[in-house]
């Protein structure tokens, strides 16, 4: 990433945000369809560890209104996995939870998206990623259905 001089955010290079909603999807992917978006780019490639896929905490902080002094929220249980193709790629998974099949398959769709792959990956992850844009709108909508709008009505003078 590069840095502006004038204060400006730096640009998200394009291969890395194509990455990270890669990475996005496959969070938001249950095992079940990740399982399935491997066995739909044929036979599985040879994977080892990097480091054995395992359990840990992290810390979630949060904001009183969004813009307020952070404070300690909780802790919430993750799933981290890399992995190392036997052509040298590597992929890496952090999951919520603790499903480490899930969390070792996402690693391996994240090497395989970094070569020739590419393509298929996306595609494979597609249905996935319509199904999360469905589930936000519904959301949305009924989020929406609640909101309630404030105004004020200025009086004339007396």
């Amino acid at each position: 990433m590069r840095h502006e001089a004038n204060g400006a955010k730096p640009a998200i290079d394009p291969d890395i945000a194509a990455r990270q909603a890669v990475m996005a999807t496959c969070t938001g992917a249950t095992a079940a369809e990740l399982e399935h978006a491997l066995q739909g780019l044929g036979e599985a490639p040879s994977a080892s560890d990097l480091r054995g896929t395992e359990n840990g905490l992290v810390m979630l902080r949060g904001r009183m209104g969004g813009d307020g002094r952070a404070f300690n929220l909780g802790e919430a249980t993750v799933t981290r996995a890399a992995v190392r193709l036997d052509d040298g790629r590597t992929g890496f998974a952090y999951q919520l939870g603790r499903d480490t099949a899930k969390a070792r398959i996402a690693a391996i769709l994240d090497a395989l998206w970094q070569g020739p792959e590419r393509a298929a990956v996306e595609s494979v992850l597609t249905p996935i990623r319509d199904r999360i844009a469905g589930e936000a709108a519904a959301k949305a909508r009924r989020v929406a259905a609640t909101r309630v709008n404030f105004f004020t009505m200025v009086r004339g003078e007396d």
